[in-house]
C-alpha cells in the first residue's frame, strides 16, 4: 500500500470523481478540492503532499499560482496541470513555474497513472538525491579535518577561502597527510556540490591507458577499443575532477593536460570531434613538482597553470599538537563501526606517540586506532597496547641527550638547540650531495620546511663545523 499523499483540484465533480478512484484502487491516498480556497486549507494539514493535479482554472483563481502557494508549504511537492486549453505558453508558463508535466483534457485514465508514476518516482529521486548530498557535506565538512594547530588551522583557512572560487587547487603532502580529504572538502563545499566529483590516480592507471581513461575514445581508436567510451574530464562536466598523484603523468600526457586546462576542450583518442568542458580541476601530489620541473622531468607550463592555488598539508610530525584530536576523532569512529568501547590513552602512552616520527601520517594513526580497536576492543589505551615500533621515541630522545653536558655555569638553551639543528640539516644536506628533497627525507622534513630553514640560516657547504 503506498503511503504517498495525492491532492486532486477540479471544480468538475465527476472529473475529481473518476480520478479519486482511479488512484485510490492504484494504493495512493487522495484528497480533494473543488477550489483553490478549499485546496490551500488542506494543504494546511500536518500531513505531506507528495503531488497535486490541479486545473488551470479554478473558480476562485489561477492553478498555476495556487501550485506556487502549495509548494511553499510542501517544497518537495509535484504538480502536474490539468486544463482544457492547452497551448504551448500555457505549458511553457506551467513548467516554468516548477510544475511536473502539463495535461490537457480529455485524458485517458491510463495517461493520468502513468503521469503520476513517473511524478512520485522523480519525487524520490529527488528525495534521495538531496538525502546523499547531506550525507556528503555532512561527510566533507571542514570540522572532518582534524586539528587545532596552526598549521592545520592555516589549511582550514585556505580551504574555506578557495571553495567558492572555480580556480585550480595544487594539494602538495606526504602520503597520509588527507590530501584527497581537503580535496573532496573543496568540492564538498563548492557551487560545483550538486555535481560530481570524478578522481583519477594517475599513478595507478598504466601510462597507455591514462589518456584514453582522461579523455575517452572511439571505438576501433586501438586494439581492445570494442565501443565509444566517455573519459573522465567528459564525465566531470560542470562538476570537479580531481587528479591525484599528478607527478606521474608521462611527458606526452603532460602536454595533452596542458592543453585541456588551457582550452578546456580535448579530442577523445581516435576521434576528430572536440569536446567543450566546464570542469573544476583539483590536482595532488606528494613529490617535490618544482624539483621535478628543474629535473625536467615535469612541465613547467604545466606546473604554473596547476599551481594557481597551492594548499600545502603539514606532515604529522610537525603538528605533534593535533594528536590528541585526533585520536579522539579515530576511537569514536571505530567504536561506532566496530562495535568496541575504547575510552582513551593514559600519558603515558600518549607521550610515546607523541615523540614517534609519524612517518604514514594521519593514516598510520588511524591504521594504529583501527588495529587497537580491534584487538583491545575497550578501556584505556596503555603503552603494553602499542606495538613494539611506538616504542622507539622514548630511546631516541634518550640516545639524542645522553652525550649533553651542562657546565656548571649553565649553557645558552636557545643556541645550543640552534647550532644542534643546523648541525643536523648540513649533515643531512652533505650526506645526500646537498640534495634538498633527499635531505627533507632523511630529517622527516617536509621540503618546503627545509629550505625555509637553510634560507634563514644561511647554511652553505662547509657549514658541517658549526
Amino acid at each position: 500500500m503506498s503511503s504517498h499523499r495525492i491532492l486532486v483540484v477540479d471544480d468538475e465533480s465527476s472529473l475529481r470523481t473518476a480520478l479519486f478512484r482511479v488512484l485510490d484502487r492504484k494504493g495512493y491516498k487522495v484528497i480533494t478540492a473543488s477550489t483553490r480556497e478549499e485546496a490551500e486549507k488542506l494543504s494546511q494539514s500536518d500531513q505531506a503532499i507528495d503531488l497535486a493535479l490541479i486545473d488551470l482554472k479554478l473558480p476562485d483563481g489561477d492553478g498555476i499560482e495556487l501550485m506556487g502557494t502549495l509548494k511553499k508549504s510542501h517544497p518537495q511537492l509535484q504538480s502536474i496541470i490539468l486544463t482544457g486549453f492547452g497551448s504551448i505558453e500555457v505549458a511553457v508558463r506551467a513548467t516554468q513555474k516548477g510544475a511536473f508535466h502539463f495535461l490537457t483534457k480529455p485524458f485517458n485514465v491510463e495517461e493520468v497513472v502513468s503521469l503520476v508514476e513517473r511524478a512520485i518516482s522523480h519525487r524520490s529521486l529527488q528525495q534521495e538525491n538531496q538525502h546523499l548530498r547531506t550525507q556528503l557535506h555532512q561527510k566533507y565538512r571542514f570540522d572532518n579535518i582534524i586539528g587545532t594547530s596552526p598549521e592545520i588551522t592555516k589549511v582550514l583557512e585556505l580551504i574555506e577561502r578557495v571553495s567558492g572560487t572555480d580556480s585550480t587547487v595544487l594539494i602538495t603532502g606526504e602520503s597520509g597527510t588527507g590530501k584527497e580529504l581537503v580535496a573532496r572538502a573543496i568540492h564538498y563545499n563548492s557551487n560545483r556540490a550538486d555535481k560530481v566529483l570524478v578522481p583519477v590516480n594517475c599513478g595507478a592507471i598504466p601510462s597507455e591507458l591514462l589518456e584514453s581513461e582522461l579523455l575517452g575514445h572511439v571505438k576501433g581508436a586501438f586494439t581492445g577499443a570494442i565501443a565509444n567510451r566517455m573519459g573522465r574530464f567528459e564525465f566531470a562536466n560542470q562538476g570537479t575532477i580531481f587528479l591525484d598523484e599528478i607527478g606521474e603523468l608521462s611527458p606526452a600526457l603532460q602536454v595533452k593536460l596542458l592543453r585541456v586546462i588551457q582550452e578546456r576542450r580535448f579530442e577523445p583518442v581516435g576521434s576528430t570531434r572536440t569536446i567543450d568542458v566546464d570542469v573544476r580541476i583539483v590536482a595532488a601530489t606528494n613529490i617535490d613538482l618544482e624539483e621535478a620541473v628543474e629535473n625536467s622531468t615535469f612541465r613547467e607550463d604545466l606546473f604554473y597553470r596547476l599551481n594557481v592555488i597551492p594548499i600545502n598539508i603539514p606532515p604529522l610530525r610537525e603538528r605533534r599538537s593535533d594528536i590528541p584530536y585526533l585520536l579522539h576523532h579515530f576511537i569514536e569512529s571505530f567504536n561506532q563501526s566496530k562495535s568496541r568501547n575504547l575510552t582513551g590513552i593514559n600519558s603515558e602512552a600518549l607521550d610515546l606517540l607523541y615523540n614517534h616520527s609519524w612517518p604514514g601520517n594521519v593514516r598510520e594513526l588511524e591504521n594504529l586506532v583501527e588495529r587497537l580497536a580491534i584487538l583491545k576492543g575497550n578501556g584505556i589505551i596503555e603503552p603494553s597496547d602499542l606495538p613494539e615500533k611506538y616504542m622507539q621515541g622514548s630511546r631516541t630522545i634518550e640516545q639524542a641527550i645522553g652525550g649533553a653536558e651542562i657546565p656548571a655555569a649553565g649553557i645558552d638553551f636557545n643556541s645550543a638547540v640552534d647550532a644542534y639543528e643546523n648541525a643536523l640539516i648540513v649533515q643531512a644536506l652533505e650526506k645526500t650531495g646537498w640534495n634538498r628533497n633527499r635531505a627533507a627525507q632523511l630529517l622527516r622534513l617536509n621540503r618546503t620546511t627545509l629550505v625555509e630553514k637553510i634560507k634563514k640560516k644561511g647554511l652553505r657547504p662547509g657549514d658541517l663545523d658549526i
